[in-house]
């Protein structure tokens, strides 16, 4: 079985683990982050605390992805997202037991390993699972479960260590990572590992240098870019105008939303042939420039209207970029290419609010979203510019 040799969908039976662990990483991601510096006073003593402690889950994924996702090629997608399920939870579960400052660390950091491992492999098994002509509609599919945990993280992850703290937090994760393992280990079918020619270092460092690779996966970097710095600093333009907290939450709420809404019918839109990858990452990025643009506005029109925007945005780029990225790859090197690209994603994370704050820092906030902007932008009109039919999906039996 392979993403371009299978004939029909898989039941949506066997996809919901899939989507339940792209929910899984994202709750885990913001649940806590959301909530650190509030509930763990014993543990977060200083800023650079608190900074150290939310770098490390996206610093084991920064290393650990593009790692997993070659071992799914190796030994197969389902034993790497199993393993990175069983071991999230177990991570979750080292700090329910030990309750201690020094074990919060070894918990994020081991949450973050854990998420490395399943994460690519199911954004792979996504793929694999699913004939070309619908990974717009599977990958709209996943993104918006992964919207709904980015979405519901601080809300939901606030009022559970309201009601018993971090650990009761890490309870939850530790149970969510252990379930979702059983539900995928007896629902999700065995995909086996494909044969594959024998591949040096060179040979990955020219396939990850091609334009299939590196337009969808900068383009994903971009949205991601966008969508932190959304999320991190919407609120404070909304603070500054003088808006009180639940005005500006609800605002990265819109963000969040529309995110979520706008995937899946992206997806519907590439499998039925009204969009194609490269048109439409392009339109995505424009819209997310035009909502940083918004931004800049003063009042709650601005911040409303730029998160709208910059989640509709980045809702038209996310499951276009992974399609046209399953499309391009050779079956057998999905995991190592889905890794890879979410390496991209996880620099763009961080990459622009680090960006918009160092502008900032030097002017004004509106300077920051302005240069993002202006940075969307020119590569949406250079991708638009340099339009050409991408590579067709792959129809023949994978290469050995």
């Amino acid at each position: 079985m392979s993403a371009a040799t299978v004939a029909q969908a898989a039941p949506a039976r066997q996809m919901w683990p899939l989507y339940a662990a792209g929910f899984t990483t994202a709750f885990g991601a913001h649940g806590i982050a959301a909530n650190l510096g509030g509930y763990s006073q014993d543990a977060v003593t200083s800023l650079l605390v608190l900074g150290g402690l939310l770098a490390l889950y996206d610093g084991a994924e920064v290393v650990l992805k593009p790692v997993f996702g070659t071992l799914a090629d190796r030994i197969g997608a389902r034993p790497v997202l199993l393993g990175g399920l069983v071991a999230f939870a177990a991570a979750s579960a080292l700090y329910v037991v030990a309750d201690s400052a020094d074990w919060l660390w070894a918990a994020r950091l081991g949450q973050g390993a854990a998420a490395s491992a399943f994460s690519p492999s199911a954004s792979a098994l996504v793929a694999r699972l699913n004939p070309a002509a619908k990974h717009g509609r599977a990958f709209g599919s996943y993104g918006f479960h992964k919207s709904i945990g980015y979405t519901l993280g601080p809300l939901l992850g606030g009022v559970l260590a309201w009601a018993g703290g971090l650990r009761l937090l890490f309870a939850v994760l530790a149970a969510l990572g252990a379930g979702v393992a059983v539900w995928a280990a007896l629902v999700v079918p065995v995909v086996p590992p494909l044969p594959k020619a024998r591949q040096t270092v060179l040979d990955l460092a020219r396939r990850l240098a091609e334009p299939s690779f590196l337009a969808p996966t900068s383009a994903l970097a971009a949205a991601t870019a966008a969508l932190s710095v959304g999320v991190g600093f919407l609120p404070v333009s909304g603070r500054a105008a003088g808006l009180g907290t639940i005005a500006t939450g609800a605002a990265v709420s819109v963000l969040a939303a529309c995110a979520a809404v706008v995937q899946p019918r992206a997806g519907r839109a590439l499998d039925d042939g009204r969009l194609t990858p490269r048109g439409g990452m392009g339109a995505g990025l424009l819209i997310t420039a035009v909502g940083l643009t918004c931004a800049m506005l003063p009042g709650l029109t601005g911040v409303l209207v730029g998160a709208a925007l910059i989640g509709a945005g980045t809702g038209l780029i996310t499951p276009l970029g992974f399609a046209a990225l399953a499309a391009s790859t050779p079956t057998e090197r999905l995991g190592q290419t889905m890794g890879a690209a979410e390496l991209g994603r996880e620099l763009g994370d961080a990459g622009g609010p680090l960006l918009v704050a160092a502008v900032a820092s030097l002017t004004t906030l509106t300077h920051g979203y302005a240069t993002l902007a202006v940075l969307l932008g020119a590569a949406s009109v250079l991708g638009l510019a340099h339009r050409r039919p991408g590579p067709a999906p792959q129809t023949s039996v994978p290469k050995r």
